[in-house]
């Protein structure tokens, strides 16, 4: 019951994210070309790619905490759009630390999302870095 509660909250995390940060890093995807874009299997994602992922899966939701309730009180777009980029900004750093770049975020995001088994595997290791922090 507790994997399939996981596998549930990281599905939806994973498609709601805050549209800024999702929107950036899906939208960097899209700018890869096409061949990079066809369905991935499991095989084409590293165990140190999907540490890496998980790492900055959980920086993500740090990110999110510490900048939504600063989006959600601004008072004008372009304030909205300042603290939109200085978190993107952290995230690009956070994820260029674990050396992976937005755009290979944003793929391994895609492939795991429509992998079930690669999901749980994910899932579990996400949790793991949840234990450490």
């Amino acid at each position: 019951m507790l994997k399939l509660k996981w596998n549930k909250v990281l599905a939806v995390t994973m498609v709601a994210g805050l549209p800024w940060l999702s929107g950036a890093t899906i939208g960097l995807a899209a700018q890869e070309p096409p061949i990079l874009q066809q369905p991935q299997h499991a095989t084409d994602v590293s165990e140190k790619d999907l540490t890496a992922f998980a790492k900055c899966y959980v920086e993500f939701h740090k990110i999110r905490a510490e900048y939504e309730p600063a989006l959600q009180n601004a008072r004008d777009p372009e304030e909205k759009g300042k603290i939109e980029r200085e978190a993107v900004a952290k995230f690009g750093k956070s994820v260029e630390k674990q050396g992976l770049t937005l755009q290979s975020y944003a793929r391994i995001f895609k492939t795991v999302s429509a992998d079930e088994q690669l999901r749980e595997k994910v899932i579990k290791l996400i949790e793991e870095e949840r234990a450490k922090t």
